[in-house]
């Protein structure tokens, strides 16, 4: 067992090399698909919110990097590890995974059809990762200033969603279950740029304005309070999901400087605020 695990170790690192090679920021799994590095916080009597900036391994996906001394060293403190995790939502690729699950007893391809009907889009030929339980990773790219949350369910019964903060067990991996292994003819491709229609569904249901006197009478006063809600962590999403419903709502143009103002004052930068209004323009089939 000792000489099997050490080659799965061996080949998991090379599998999350090549990975690497590719821009996957990548992280050693355990045979349970969990983290192989434990926290070095766990016997703190009151550990401090930590992701890594103590500098040691163990924070989970926040470990993930594409530096090969790094993985290497990442490996070398976990030599137990025979997979290894893809975080998502980081560049290059701003990796989002849509995991078709089987083990719900829904048909999750099914599922995903039928959305893709519903809603208008059509999936790309992508990256696709064959999972031991007989699901599917379909492994697509978001654009860079939209954050994608996980998310279990929420799309269809039996379609889980790997967005920023998660990881996508890479194929090579051995696990307690078996060898995740990319689908025949996908292997060399890059992750496809998700579809729009699907990016929209994808991102976190908003929570409702409060409403006030202008809101109720300007749809686009709304949206600039919905903006301004926003709390650190989610102004870029709040923004970007606002500036796709000021484009559906044909007032786009009009609310671009109003939801410019709301933004920075949130704290994004203008730069950064012009530039998630263009990709939402681009992303409803306008132009910025």
């Amino acid at each position: 067992m000792a000489t099997t695990d050490r080659q799965a170790t061996t080949l998991a690192l090379a599998h999350a090399l090549s990975a690497a090679e590719r821009g996957l920021a990548v992280i050693p799994l355990s045979r349970t698909k969990l983290p192989a590095l434990r926290s070095p916080h766990r016997d703190d009597p009151d550990p401090a919110p930590c992701h890594g900036e103590c500098g040691r391994f163990g924070h989970g996906v926040y470990d993930a990097s594409a530096d090969p001394a790094r993985i290497r060293a990442l490996f070398a403190a976990a030599p137990w590890a025979t997979g290894y995790g893809i975080a998502c939502g980081l560049p290059p690729h701003h990796l989002i995974g849509i995991d078709l699950d089987t083990k719900s007893g829904t048909d999750s391809s099914a599922a995903l059809r039928e959305l893709a009907l519903r809603h208008l889009f059509t999936i790309p030929e992508t990256v696709v990762v064959l999972t031991p339980s007989g699901g599917r990773h379909l492994w697509l790219s978001g654009p860079p200033d939209v954050v994608i949350p996980n998310s279990a369910g929420r799309l269809a019964p039996g379609i889980d969603i790997r967005g920023a903060g998660g990881y996508l067990v890479g194929p090579g991996s051995r696990t307690e279950h078996g060898v995740y292994g990319t689908a025949p003819g996908t292997a060399h491709l890059a992750p496809a740029v998700c579809p729009p229609a699907l990016l929209r569904l994808l991102l976190p249901p908003p929570r409702p304005a409060r409403p006030t006197p202008s809101a109720t009478g300007d749809r686009g006063q709304g949206l600039v309070q919905f903006v301004l809600a926003a709390h650190p962590g989610q102004r870029n999403t709040r923004l970007f999901w606002a500036a796709c419903r000021a484009y559906e709502n044909g007032i786009g143009p009009a609310l671009v400087d109003p939801l410019v103002d709301a933004a920075r004052n949130t704290g994004l930068s203008e730069h950064e605020a012009r530039a998630a209004i263009a990709s939402a323009a681009r992303m409803t089939g306008h132009h910025p």
